[in-house]
């Protein structure tokens, strides 16, 4: 599955003040819909990902003409700003916790900075796949037995071969 090291990254993004705001099924799925549209557009490979009610971590291969920060930059912003949108229409109320006094902008979905490392070799790509598909399972969480019991990870992929999103094993 895993090609070559060259623009390979762990990336992980996380909800503002983590809140829980990726406990809600309607948020995983923008950011769902996000992945596809980058794969879609040959801009990333998606080797692994989670999403968790807080966070979400990734392991992505960005493609010949395309920059780590470009994409990084517009899955950030459209995926807060689809996420600013369902909250104004369906709850108002969880909208307000992410209300913001910045001059730049009125709320904010995800906090800053989000973390990126270079994936160099198998032993780095395998220790961030694991952690991945590990995170449901650790006692902070306990969403589930085992790895692949998760919906929202690629831990089923891994195990079983089955795309249930449509951009994994996707080069």
């Amino acid at each position: 599955m895993f090609q070559r090291y060259v623009e390979t990254y762990f990336f992980t993004s996380t909800i503002l003040n983590w809140n829980n705001l990726l406990a809600d099924d309607n948020c995983k799925q923008i950011i769902i819909s996000s992945i596809n549209f980058l794969v879609a557009q040959k801009r990333v490979y998606v080797l692994a990902f989670v999403i968790m009610p807080n966070h979400q971590h990734l392991i992505w291969q960005i493609r010949e003409g395309h920059e780590r920060q470009n994409i990084q930059r517009d899955f950030m912003k459209y995926t807060a700003q689809q996420m600013k949108f369902y909250l104004s229409k369906n709850n108002a109320a969880v909208l307000q916790k992410f209300r913001v006094d910045a001059a730049d902008r009125e709320f904010q979905i995800w906090e800053r900075n989000p973390l990126s490392v270079a994936i160099v070799n198998e032993s780095v790509f395998m220790q961030k796949l694991n952690y991945i598909h590990l995170n449901p399972i650790v006692d902070r969480w306990r969403l589930c037995e085992s790895p692949e019991q998760y919906r929202y990870s690629s831990a089923r992929f891994y195990w079983s071969g089955k795309d249930e999103f449509g951009f994994l094993g996707k080069h």
